[in-house]
């Protein structure tokens, strides 16, 4: 196993670690170590809970109407893979 020295961390990343570190049960260390193993090892994971909820307000409100323009492409990307 590899050692790795981050220096000059701004100290509200270091905070935010610290945080997050404890909302999952995890030292910092153990922390900042999965972070990268998940950014790296599965780069094509996107957090899209974002998308679901902006979904769930708009259905709240009864949905919303768009124009779709007429040099729209006809197919529609997969984003499922992400």
């Amino acid at each position: 196993m590899a050692t790795l020295t981050i220096r000059n961390l701004p100290d509200r990343v270091r905070d935010r670690l610290r945080v997050r570190a404890a909302e999952n049960g995890r030292s910092m260390e153990a922390e900042a170590r999965m972070i990268l193993e998940e950014s790296l090892i599965e780069p094509g994971k996107v957090d899209l809970s974002w998308v679901e909820a902006i979904i769930e307000v708009g259905n709240e409100f009864g949905g919303i109407e768009l124009d779709i323009p007429a040099d729209a492409p006809a197919e529609v990307p997969d984003f499922t893979d992400l």
